[in-house]
């Protein structure tokens, strides 16, 4: 099938805050793919089903965010087993008729710390430790397996709400030891932070985690930087941004989407860092 008149968009709910777009229309821009469109689009649990349905021949993939995940992982005719083992489908390619599920998470945050230089501890050091349980902190704990962690502590409020998160883990072959926030807030020993908090929910974080020294990744890309980064930042801690995940997601799936490895990574990092001062002015 060729270029000509090719769509893609993000589904989700709410899905106007979405930076995906800009991420993906510099991309498209960047590669000559003029006839490309990116659309972000709004998008409930119970509609995804039809609006899968009602796409045409034109589409050739589609970014999903929150909530739609999970439910895409029943709906679409082939599925990665990266995808399968997270527990939820963040892309969506259209080639022949047919659905391809995939999950970018995943490589989102592996090439973010990577690219930070950020090592995960081995055997003898503090495990890492994840702030949150949620599906961003399953793929966060994937992620760690994939950079060679062997086990990990996953901090919640409520343990029996992160047992999908520790099942993650635990099918990436790390040992995951489910811990309260409370507990870690005080004493914390880790070599690598990973918070998945929404907003402002780390900021009690912010001492305890600089004190002990260990890297940071937060995956707030907006408002940024946050208490918990400018804390851990003027400790001489390394710190990397949600944003650096969101961006190599992003070029993972333009990757998957077009066919083409060439994906310009510094055209939608310039295109994605000038929107979200734009927002922030």
């Amino acid at each position: 099938m060729g270029e000509t008149g090719r769509r893609a968009a993000v589904l989700g709910a709410p899905i106007a805050h979405s930076l995906s777009p800009v991420l993906h229309r510099a991309a498209y821009a960047a590669m000559g793919l003029d006839d490309w469109s990116y659309a972000a689009i709004e998008c409930r649990e119970e509609d995804l089903a039809g609006f899968l349905d009602g796409l045409g021949p034109e589409w050739a993939g589609l970014s999903l965010t929150m909530p739609l995940k999970r439910v895409a992982l029943g709906l679409v005719d082939e599925v990665s087993d990266l995808a399968v083992k997270v527990g939820g489908v963040n892309t969506v390619v259209l080639r022949d008729g047919r659905r391809l599920g995939d999950n970018t998470d995943v490589h989102g945050i592996v090439t973010a710390l990577t690219e930070a230089g950020v090592e995960v501890p081995g055997p003898g050091g503090a495990p890492p430790l994840v702030l949150g349980g949620g599906a961003t902190a399953a793929s966060a704990l994937a992620a760690l397996a994939a950079l060679g962690a062997k086990e990990a502590v996953l901090a919640v409020r409520s343990p029996e709400r992160a047992a999908d998160a520790a099942r993650v883990g635990e099918r990436f072959g790390l040992a995951v030891r489910v811990t309260t926030l409370d507990r870690v807030a005080g004493r914390l020993s880790a070599g690598l932070v990973v918070s998945t908090l929404p907003g402002r929910a780390a900021d009690a974080f912010a001492g305890p985690v600089a004190a002990s020294g260990a890297a940071l990744f937060d995956v707030v890309y907006a408002p940024w930087p946050t208490a918990l980064a400018v804390a851990v930042e003027k400790a001489g801690g390394t710190v990397v941004g949600g944003f650096e995940m969101l961006l190599h997601q992003a070029v993972r799936q333009v990757a998957l989407m077009t066919g083409r490895e060439d994906v310009p990574v510094a055209a939608m990092r310039a295109a994605g860092e000038a929107e979200l001062a734009r927002r922030a002015a």
